[in-house]
C-alpha cells in the first residue's frame, strides 16, 4: 500500500457532506496532492460517565456519509472512516472523550454495547461502499483499561468488515493499549508537545521531534506494525508547538507559526520507513476556510496549504511492512 497521503475531512451538521460545496472542496483537496481523507462523524454523550450514544443535529446522516463517500471515490481518493465521541457537558472543559470511564462494571458493559451498536452500524456501511479502512475508536484512553470489551468489538466487526481496522490513540496512551496485535495499523493522534521556546525557529521545533521519534520507533520495533498518525495539526497560534492539541480562543492568527511545524513534521518524521501515513486535522467543507485570519487548525489558505502541496506531490514511498493481522 502507498503512503498515506492524508486529511481529515469533517462536518458538524447532518446534511454538510452531501452539498455541493463540500464537492468543491473535496476538489481542492484531491488538487493539492491528497490521496486520502478521514471522514470523522461525530456522535455524542451527556458527560464521561453517561452510558448512552447518540446522533445529533450535527451527526452527519447517513444519506450525507453515503454521498461523500460517493463523491470522494469518484476523485479517486481512499477512504479512513473515523467516528468520534464527544461530551455534550464538559464540566467547564474540565473533560473529554480521553476521560469516558465508569465506577461500575454494569455501567462499562452498556456502554460498550451502546458502543458497539453504533460502530457495527458504521463498518457495515464501509463494507458496503468499499471504504478502504476503518477506526475502531479515537482517544478513547480511559476505556482501553477494558481490554475484553475491545476485543468483543473487534471480533464482531470483523465479521462483517473485510477492509483495515486502526485505532487512534492519544499522543499520550498508545503504549497502553493491550490489542495493537488484532489490528492491522497502529494509530497515534500525534499532539506531541515540541518546544517550550517562545517564537521557536524550524530547528527548535525539528529537535522537539526528535526526541518523540526516537521513542516511537524503539517501541514499534517491539510491536512490529506500521504506524499512522490518525490525526495530527497545529492552530495558527503562538501555543501550537508546545500545546498543539489546545484550540485557539484570543490572540492574533499566527499562520508562521502553524507552517514552521508543519515543515519541522516534513523534515523529521514523514521519510520514516515505521510511518505508514497522516492525517492532518482539518480540513473544512468551505473551500473558503482558513486564511491568515483564522487562528485555528485548518491549514486551507494558509502557508501550510503549499508547504503539503509541496510534500505530497513530490515524494513517494510505499509501505515496507505487512499489515495483515487478523485474529
Amino acid at each position: 500500500m502507498l503512503l498515506q497521503k492524508g486529511m481529515s475531512y469533517v462536518a458538524w451538521d447532518k446534511n454538510q457532506f452531501s452539498t455541493e460545496y463540500s464537492d468543491k472542496s473535496l476538489e481542492k483537496l484531491v488538487s493539492i496532492g491528497v490521496e486520502y481523507i478521514s471522514i470523522c462523524p461525530t456522535h455524542y454523550q451527556e458527560s464521561y460517565n453517561s452510558t448512552e450514544i447518540k446522533r445529533t443535529d450535527k451527526t452527519p446522516s447517513e444519506k450525507s456519509l453515503i454521498h461523500v463517500i460517493k463523491k470522494a471515490k469518484t476523485l479517486g481518493l481512499e477512504i479512513l472512516l473515523k467516528p468520534h465521541i464527544d461530551l455534550i457537558d464538559k464540566f467547564d472543559g474540565t473533560y473529554w472523550r480521553a476521560d469516558i470511564c465508569f465506577a461500575a462494571e454494569e455501567d462499562w458493559k452498556n456502554w460498550f454495547k451502546c458502543y458497539k451498536r453504533m460502530l457495527l452500524a458504521y463498518a457495515s456501511l464501509c463494507e458496503k461502499y468499499d471504504v478502504e479502512l476503518f477506526c475502531i475508536g479515537t482517544e478513547l484512553s480511559a476505556t482501553t483499561a477494558k481490554n475484553e470489551y475491545w476485543l468483543d468489538v473487534i471480533t464482531e466487526i470483523r465479521k462483517i468488515y473485510s477492509g483495515k481496522l486502526v485505532y487512534a490513540a492519544n499522543w499520550d496512551n498508545y503504549q497502553n493499549v493491550q490489542f495493537w496485535d488484532r489490528l492491522d495499523y497502529i494509530g497515534i493522534d500525534a499532539y506531541f508537545p515540541l518546544t517550550y521556546t517562545p517564537m521557536p525557529s524550524i530547528e527548535n521545533i525539528k529537535k522537539g521531534w526528535e526526541k518523540w521519534k526516537y521513542e516511537i520507533k524503539l517501541w514499534q520495533v517491539k510491536v512490529n506494525k506500521q504506524i499512522i498518525f490518525t490525526e495530527i495539526g497545529y492552530p495558527s497560534s503562538s501555543h501550537a508547538p508546545h500545546a498543539p492539541w489546545q484550540n485557539a480562543t484570543s490572540g492574533n492568527a499566527d499562520t508562521l507559526i502553524q507552517a514552521k511545524c508543519y515543515e519541522a513534521f516534513f523534515d523529521v518524521i514523514w521519510k520514516e520507513p515505521w510511518l505508514a501515513g497522516v492525517y492532518w486535522w482539518k480540513w473544512d467543507t468551505n473551500t473558503f476556510a482558513g486564511g491568515n485570519n483564522n487562528r485555528q487548525f485548518t491549514p486551507q489558505n494558509k502557508p501550510a496549504q503549499r508547504i503539503i502541496e509541496a510534500n505530497y506531490k513530490n515524494y513517494k514511498k510505499e509501505s515496507t511492512y505487512a499489515c495483515t493481522s487478523r485474529n
